[in-house]
């Protein structure tokens, strides 16, 4: 179907209020006998967090979040509610008909009964009372595809796009509001972890079976976590202690002689000692050229990746804590067919690439929780990250050690309707970088504090302001306002807005690593002597609105979600491809700068266990290129998507089937007219798109068998290597990549678990 057509759909269902379905409301919380009619609720209020709410005699049902809130919408089987808690009586309520608010107060109880599940969730949901625009992604729906690490956890997600960096190191980056990954804070359980040295790799650093959930955030991100959030924030849960197998076995293996193996498994020391081990084995033994340039489409490739984490719990005084360690080692070698390190490296006869990784970390958190609205808390990491690395006669040696501390206080204001988050936070990045034999080393060094105030009138209005100050050793005093809103406009529509500043530093060597696999020249024009590399650091405003319209139609749910963003940037460290083909070029922005992201998304049941998603988004990103002002080049202005997802009756042994289609609208190539008419590229790239499949069955809850392929109509970018017959050559060139480059990809594994 044409993309306008599908966006008519889109905005033809959301003019029709009537599908907008009643929903009851209310907050569950614990009695306490202080309360009485000369005392505010909201003095003693305490909340119930994960309580049950379902409809008597139904499964339909749904839990409390972290206010105690809970929405549900009606249905004409029953109009009364079960509200029940481990540890506390449950209570029946009955609902009029004009009724759609309700408060609820439970009495502990000495006697504890089993949890039974009573509603199941949609694998990506839109947090519809969040303040942010975030989507939530749960392990069911990363089951849905290969998803062999973070980098391949967004196929079936139209808000993230994942590509290619370049043709030799099969490197995939992502995508978000149309700017670089870079531009998108990526943090491990809101700890920083994608960001200096990792950021060009760091996605394949986290297997996919490691990961609980993954919430996806547009626009800035909370002062809390810091100043470097731009386009958005990605933050990956992994597998807890206290939750889950007790062991889980993921295997892997495709086409392309890609061979995984996932372990994990936990177990309980004693009543306030929990641990868990997560492990992870994977390599690509064996060389592939399907389209016979004479380079490997992937380099061969191992990796070996453990987690031990500890979690500890006191529930007399309210102290929690956690820490862990993380270790890495990652080895690539790329390159032409036939080379061996150990007589070309060096050399000129043959090219090749290897890159070596080795990464330690050591991560804690410790918390103090004094009542649900009043806590403590402190977060600290310790990293060290070692890359050593060539690329034909190009040699890139770096090292990174990084420290970081936050500690967070949250508390209310007279009420809990007016919370606050405020804190101290430092980070120490020390970088040694060598690049063909000159330094770029540097120590960054900054401490900030941080503001962060939440007002919430009854679920309808909320909004968070923030303020952050920071000081950089290199770069000095800067301020960081970022703002939150959310509106609930009619029972099933929220809009949201925001608005926000944020700041980082370009580490231009590791953020393009695709250009060493190229004949092209780096150069750096410096505006500065004292900042990295020479240069500013890069400023961006960032202004996003976005609305949900929950709706019913034939008695399933779904929902519209329609956002529009703008990024503006004050300053930028430009990538100049284009004013030479023979030469990349980094220097500071000297004019406008700026992305614009439509996006219109419809998530619905259209048959029972059978749901569709589709987005359309449109993308304007441009950028001054010397004194041109010029699309980005590798970005589609136009994209769409369509997914699939059909389960079976059975609860214990379903079968599951997931299709899903990504159009691609045609990109802009840097230019390279002055090569030889034989190296030159067409100014755009055609349109394509590419479609994926996986089929799962389960074997009542212990095993999942899988199968599927990604780019089954074999859609592949004709010779994607400039010059590939003569790598040390003027014009060589493998970074300008717009499409897949190995085409038809199957795949298969199994998973197994042990106990809960």
């Amino acid at each position: 179907m044409n993309l306008k057509y599908i966006f008519l759909i889109i905005v033809c269902l959301l003019s029709f209020p009537v599908f907008a379905q009643k929903n009851v409301t209310g907050i569950v919380s614990e009695k306490h006998e202080e309360l009485h009619e000369e005392t505010s609720d909201d003095e003693h209020f305490h909340p119930l967090v994960g309580a049950n709410v379902y409809w008597l005699g139904t499964t339909t049902g749904t839990s409390t979040d972290g206010n105690g809130y809970f929405k549900l919408k009606r249905i004409s089987e029953s109009n009364q509610l079960v509200i029940s808690f481990v540890g506390f009586q449950s209570d029946t309520i009955t609902i009029a008909e004009n009724q759609s608010k309700i408060t609820v107060f439970l009495n502990s109880s000495q006697m504890l009964n089993g949890v039974e599940v009573l509603h199941e969730k949609e694998s990506t949901e839109m947090d519809y009372l969040a303040t942010q625009n975030t989507q939530l992604i749960s392990e069911g729906e990363l089951f849905k595809a290969a998803c062999c690490n973070l980098s391949e956890s967004f196929e079936t997600n139209a808000a993230v796009d994942v590509t290619f960096a370049d043709a030799i190191t099969g490197t995939r980056q992502i995508q978000m509001l149309g700017l670089a990954g870079t531009y998108t804070q990526i943090t491990t359980e809101n700890l920083p972890s994608i960001r200096g040295l990792s950021s060009n790799f760091g996605l394949t650093f986290i297997p996919g079976s490691w990961i609980q959930s993954i919430q996806v955030s547009k626009g800035v991100g909370s002062v809390v976590n810091g100043y470097e959030s731009i386009a958005g924030q990605i933050n990956a849960e992994l597998k807890k202690p206290e939750l889950g197998d007790k062991f889980f076995l993921n295997l892997f293996g495709n086409q392309g002689g890609r061979m995984e193996a996932n372990a994990d498994f936990r177990t309980k020391v004693n009543d306030k000692w929990q641990t868990a081990f997560l492990l992870h084995g994977s390599a690509r033994p064996f060389e592939n050229d399907m389209n016979q340039d004479g380079f490997l489409d992937f380099p061969l490739a191992s990796q070996v990746n453990l987690v031990n984490r500890w979690k500890f719990s006191n529930k007399s005084n309210g102290h929690e804590g956690q820490f862990g360690i993380k270790y890495l080692n990652d080895n690539k070698l790329g390159g032409q067919i036939g080379f061996e390190p150990e007589e070309h490296k060096g050399g000129t006869d043959v090219f090749g690439l290897e890159i070596n990784t080795e990464r330690a970390e050591f991560f804690a958190k410790n918390g103090y929780v004094f009542s649900p609205y009043k806590s403590l808390g402190m977060q600290f990491s310790a990293i060290t990250h070692q890359q050593d690395s060539y690329f034909g006669t190009t040699d890139y040696v770096a090292s990174q050690n990084t420290i970081y501390g936050n500690l967070i206080y949250q508390s209310f204001i007279l009420t809990t309707a007016h919370k606050f988050k405020t804190g101290l936070s430092y980070l120490l990045d020390d970088y040694q970088e060598e690049f063909n034999q000159r330094n770029y080393d540097r120590t960054e060094s900054v401490i900030g504090g941080f503001f962060e105030y939440t007002f919430n009138h009854k679920q309808k209005l909320n909004f968070i302001l923030g303020l952050r100050t920071d000081y950089h050793n290199l770069y000095g005093l800067f301020l960081t306002p970022r703002l939150h809103a959310r509106y609930e406009l009619r029972d099933g529509t929220v809009l949201r807005a925001s608005a926000g500043r944020g700041q980082r530093t370009a580490n231009i060597f590791i953020e393009n690593m695709a250009v060493f696999a190229s004949s092209r020249t780096i150069e750096v024009l410096e505006d500065s002597d004292k900042n990295p590399y020479g240069l500013n650091p890069e400023i961006a405003w960032n202004f996003g609105f976005h609305l949900t319209q929950e709706f019913t139609l034939d008695y399933r749910e779904g929902t519209i979600n329609l956002d529009f963003y703008r990024t503006d940037f004050q300053n930028q460290v430009v990538v100049d491809l284009d004013s030479n083909p023979q030469k990349i070029s980094f220097y500071n922005l000297n004019g406008n700068s700026y992305s614009n992201s439509f996006q219109a998304e419809i998530q619905y049941e259209l048959l029972r266990r059978f749901d569709i998603k589709m987005a359309y988004r449109w993308l304007d990103v441009r950028t001054t290129y010397k004194e041109n002002l010029l699309r980005k080049p590798l970005t589609s202005e136009h994209r769409g998507f369509l997914n699939l997802a059909y389960r079976t009756r059975s609860k214990t042994s379903p079968w599951e089937f997931d299709l899903t289609v990504n159009g691609f609208g045609k990109q802009r190539i840097p230019n390279t007219k002055s090569n030889p008419e034989i190296y030159q590229l067409a100014k755009f790239s055609p349109a394509f798109s590419t479609i994926n499949f996986q089929i799962s069955k389960s074997f009542s809850k212990k095993l999942d068998l899988y199968f599927g392929g990604e780019n089954i109509f074999d859609y592949v970018q004709e010779n994607p290597i400039i010059s590939a017959s003569d790598p040390f050559g003027d014009y060589f060139d493998s970074s300008l990549i717009y499409a897949p480059i190995f085409g038809r990809m199957f795949y298969g594994g199994l998973r197994w678990r042990i106990g809960q």
